[in-house]
């Protein structure tokens, strides 16, 4: 448990950020959290690669423990609207968040033998797209609107061109979109650091 005590806080602090980050926006499509909560996919493979798919689950573990408390507590603080975390956002985040890390886990060890860079790129966008559609249809669709009926959502399904350009669709959609495009984003970079941390935790990072 000592080894991975790192990945731990590292996974530890960035849900906190980002569940504090999620509160601000950033332009009219994303929030300040969209740029840190995808740096979860990076700690998860590089405890994956060094430590193998035990300690990453593990680490996944500790961030979801960590989320579900940051949420307990966000249903508690009431903003303009009501409390910062609504029931809706909650499960959302929990499940998108425990399925989409655990698929990483499990694409990453598939495709751990071949090129260095497949493993972390592969289990990273398709975790990152999983986590993306599970979120927003669960916390603003109005299809599942019975997960918590005295929440309304009507803002989030207003019918607008996609990110002001594109075909009309709810508004969740395009948040949705732009969520992803950084998502896959950063997915690319995150291939930097994650051969750089890799290198120097582990003597064979291939």
């Amino acid at each position: 448990m000592i080894k991975i005590l790192p990945g731990i806080i590292a996974m530890a602090a960035i849900v906190v950020a980002s569940n504090i980050l999620v509160q601000h926006l950033f332009g009219q499509w994303l929030t300040w959290g969209a740029f840190t909560y995808p740096l979860a996919f990076l700690v998860t493979d590089v405890m994956n690669r060094v430590y193998g798919t035990a300690a990453a689950r593990k680490v996944v573990i500790a961030g979801f423990v960590v989320g579900v408390i940051c949420s307990l507590i966000g249903t508690q603080i009431m903003g303009e609207f009501g409390p910062l975390v609504t029931l809706r956002i909650a499960v959302g985040s929990g499940i998108a968040f425990l399925t989409a890390q655990m698929l990483d886990v499990a694409i990453f060890n598939q495709l751990r033998n071949g090129k260095w860079w497949r493993a972390p790129l592969a289990s990273t966008l398709i975790g990152s797209s999983v986590d993306t559609i599970l979120f927003f249809s669960i916390a603003f669709s109005a299809q599942l609107a019975f997960v918590e009926s005295a929440n309304d959502v009507s803002w989030a399904n207003r019918a607008l061109p996609l990110l002001g350009l594109g075909p009309v669709v709810p508004l969740w959609v395009s948040l949705a979109l732009a969520d992803w495009l950084v998502k896959l984003s950063l997915a690319l970079l995150a291939l930097v650091p994650f051969r750089l941390i890799v290198t120097r935790l582990s003597p064979d990072p291939a």
